[in-house]
C-alpha cells in the first residue's frame, strides 16, 4: 500500500516545517504498517494556480498528480493562516478539482476507493474549520475520509510558540495522528476488498 503526504507549508526548504514534523506522526505510524510513504513539500515544486491537471511547460502539478493516482491513501498537511488553510493548501485544492472529471477503466472518478486525511498546525484557532474546509473539498474530489481522520496542534487563540517549540499538546497530537494512521490504512484495506462502484448511470 502506499501514501502520499502533501505538504502545504509556506516555507521553502531547507526551512524547517513544523507542519512536517506533525505530518512526521502520522508518517511513521503509517510505515508501521507497512505503508509505503512519499513526502512533497508543495511549495518547493513550480504548481502555478488553475483547474486543470496540466498547464503545460512548466507546470510540476502534473508529476504530483501522478503520485496521488499512484497511491491509495492521502494526507494534505497545511498550517492555519487566519484562521483558513494556507494558500498552498488551497491552490492544491483547485488544481486536485480537474480529478472529478477524470476517471478509471471502469467509468469511476479517479479518487474513488483512495482515503484521505487532514494534518493541521498552528498557533491560531480554527483547526475544526481548516479540516472541515479540506475534507468537504477531499470528500467532493472522490475521496473517502474515514471518521477521525485528522489531527492538529494549536496553542488556542492569539500568537505563541511553535510545534517544536513546547511540549504542549504534543501527546495529545501524537495519539490522534497515530489513530488517523490506523484508520485511514482500515479503510484503505477494506476499500482494497470492496471497492466502491461506478456511480449509477444518468441514461
Amino acid at each position: 500500500m502506499r501514501a502520499v503526504v502533501l505538504n502545504c507549508t509556506l516555507k521553502k526548504s531547507p526551512d524547517p516545517s513544523n507542519t512536517q514534523l506533525l505530518a512526521d506522526v502520522v508518517v511513521e505510524a503509517l510505515e508501521r504498517r507497512d505503508v509505503e510513504v512519499r513526502t512533497f513539500r508543495v511549495v518547493d515544486h513550480a504548481v502555478p494556480p488553475g483547474v486543470v491537471t496540466d498547464l503545460g511547460e512548466g507546470d510540476e502539478w502534473p508529476t504530483l498528480h501522478d503520485a496521488l493516482l499512484d497511491a491509495e491513501i492521502l494526507v494534505v498537511a497545511t498550517p492555519t493562516w487566519v484562521g483558513h488553510p494556507s494558500s498552498i493548501a488551497q491552490r492544491v485544492i483547485e488544481r486536485m478539482d480537474a480529478m472529478i472529471s477524470e476517471q478509471d477503466d471502469e467509468g469511476r472518478p479517479v479518487a474513488y476507493n483512495r482515503v484521505a486525511g487532514v494534518v493541521v498546525t498552528g498557533n491560531e484557532d480554527g483547526a475544526h474549520h481548516v479540516i472541515s474546509e479540506v475534507c468537504g473539498a477531499l470528500g467532493d474530489i472522490g475521496y473517502t475520509v474515514p471518521g477521525q481522520a485528522w489531527t492538529y496542534w494549536n496553542m488556542g487563540p492569539g500568537p505563541g510558540p511553535d510545534y517544536p517549540d513546547t511540549d504542549h499538546g504534543h501527546d495529545w497530537s501524537k495519539s490522534t495522528g497515530e489513530a488517523m494512521a490506523a484508520n485511514l490504512h482500515a479503510v484503505a484495506t477494506a476499500l482494497a476488498r470492496t471497492p466502491i462502484p461506478p456511480p449509477p448511470s444518468s441514461s
